[in-house]
């Protein structure tokens, strides 16, 4: 159910209506518009709870969620979310670009890349210090190694980053360096990963699992909101389809049905989308017209030496060239790049 209360309705109303919630078994969710507050009773089918509440004072109506995912629904809360990362925010109606190694191999990679991505005009850095592969003998990550070269290269930068939580044992010690953390395709449904992410109060990105319905995908997000974590972004990753020409086949068409459906940031990454370098930046083009509120794109100083994903990775040159198109095409359907300023070295300061 969700409750609206009145525009003059006190805190002390707003109190009384969240623990009569309690009481009756449920788990109040409050969400603070700019003329009203909304209150979100979590738990069973309680066709009688309608009318108790509406006699509550300072209530205006009271009505069901009738979609399964009820914290990520617009009923729930018509405003888009807006999740705010160091100096950028994701979720504001501008772009966000999220760029750097699929994998961290080394300490230069990450400096390297971090430089180039933040220069060309990225605001938060990704790097992947576990990593799942399909085979055990592939490249899986350096691990702590790894969180520690990525807060080195935001110690220099200044940009956040990202990576990939795989275990729910190993939430604590990322939380402890990320800005964000990212829950993979792979995990999407691995719901004891998403209820500890969300008992964390650090951002989350969950990503499109390969062959997930977007219902599927809202109510992994929801393992994640009912436990109090509200800063939550989804990312198009691509899905799996008959099609064998691209990695995986990208859904384009997912970015407005879910800003229709959720209010939830979206993020899209053209470079799993596609598994193709170049096919990252016209999907990247695509993903913009289509509302994403930041892409995630793969860098990589020497692609064809990268121990991940290097077909799919663009160089320095490449992802400066995307950057120009990406600004353009935002300026065209009304929005901006948002970018970090690139601090002056020393030498060119003299």
């Amino acid at each position: 159910m969700i409750v609206v209360m009145r525009s003059d309705a006190t805190e002390n109303d707003i109190t009384r209506v969240s623990e009569r919630i309690k009481e009756l078994g449920f788990k109040p969710h409050l969400s603070r518009g700019i003329e009203r507050t909304v209150i979100g009773a979590i738990g069973r089918e309680f066709p009688e709870l309608q009318g108790m509440l509406e006699v509550l004072h300072g209530v205006e109506d009271v009505f069901p969620i009738l979609k399964p995912y009820k914290l990520a629904s617009r009923d729930f809360q018509p405003a888009n979310t807006a999740i705010t990362v160091g100096e950028v925010t994701l979720g504001s109606g501008q772009l966000v670009v999220i760029a750097g190694p699929c994998a961290v191999e080394t300490e230069q990679q990450v400096l390297e890349t971090a430089r180039a991505v933040k220069a060309a005009g990225a605001s938060i850095l990704r790097g992947g210090a576990y990593k799942p592969s399909t085979s055990p003998y592939h490249f899986r990550g350096l691990g702590k190694e790894a969180l520690e070269f990525l807060a080195q290269a935001r110690a220099e930068t200044g940009l956040p980053f990202i990576t990939e939580v795989l275990a729910p044992g190993d939430v604590d010690l990322i939380s402890r360096y990320t800005d964000i953390l990212q829950v993979g395709a792979r995990n999407m449904q691995n719901f004891v990963l998403l209820e500890e992410v969300g008992r964390t109060r650090i951002p989350v990105m969950l990503k499109r699992g390969m062959s997930a319905t977007i219902e599927e995908w809202l109510l992994s997000a929801e393992y994640i909101l009912s436990q109090g974590n509200r800063e939550v972004m989804l990312c198009e990753r691509g899905i799996r389809t008959f099609e064998k020409y691209t990695r995986n086949t990208m859904d384009v068409s997912a970015i407005p049905i879910i800003k229709k459906l959720s209010h939830l940031p979206v993020i899209a990454d053209p470079s799993h989308g596609t598994g193709k370098w170049y096919l990252v930046t016209p999907m990247a083009l695509a993903a913009v017209a289509a509302g994403a509120d930041g892409l995630m794109i793969e860098v990589h100083p020497r692609p064809d030496h990268a121990l991940k994903d290097g077909a799919q990775s663009l160089t320095f040159d490449n992802f400066e060239q995307l950057m120009s198109q990406v600004t353009d095409v935002a300026a065209s359907v009304g929005r901006r790049l948002v970018t970090r300023p690139v601090a002056k070295l020393a030498s060119q300061i003299a």
